[in-house]
């Protein structure tokens, strides 16, 4: 059967993205199309990614998950799974940013990791209890590690 990359849209909304990194569309969609890759999509998918900042992340989470905060990434799984498009992609320029600085991580290894983790949630994984977070992280650390990401679990 043949495997489908996925049709990816992104939308820079906020230009800081493209200033801290300039490849970010590239690190983006690579790390998605790995990731569909790796599972082995046996169908054209589309999704659309949203790059932001805080203020609108902090929107979005207040609205959508009840959290009045900025967050790195949310996923927005489409609600009609016979559609082609799988969901949208949401991240948030400061919060990446500083965490990648925190965790001593490039922004770019960084974003890879987010979007692997997006993408993971949009296919219907999760990691709302023990099981599903360890074989959430582990298909992220295997797939991160087939494009040369070194385990970003290792100093949390």
């Amino acid at each position: 059967m043949t495997e489908f990359a996925p049709l990816i849209d992104i939308e820079v909304e906020h230009d800081e993205w493209t200033n801290a990194l300039p490849e970010v569309s590239a690190v983006v969609t690579g790390a998605i199309e790995a990731t569909f890759a790796y599972l082995g999509a046996k169908e054209q998918l589309d999704l659309v990614v949203l790059l932001t900042d805080d203020a609108e992340m902090k929107a979005l989470n207040k609205e959508f998950r009840q959290k009045n905060a900025p967050t790195n990434v949310l996923s927005f799984p489409a609600p009609d799974m016979m559609h082609p498009h799988l969901g949208d992609i949401a991240f948030g320029f400061e919060t990446c940013v500083r965490e990648a600085k925190e965790q001593k991580k490039a922004l770019k290894a960084h974003v890879a990791h987010l979007s692997v983790h997006g993408a993971l949630h949009l296919l219907g994984y999760d990691h709302i209890n023990d099981p599903e977070a360890e074989e959430m992280e582990d298909l992220e650390r295997k797939i991160l590690q087939g494009l040369g990401i070194a385990d970003p679990y290792l100093d949390e």
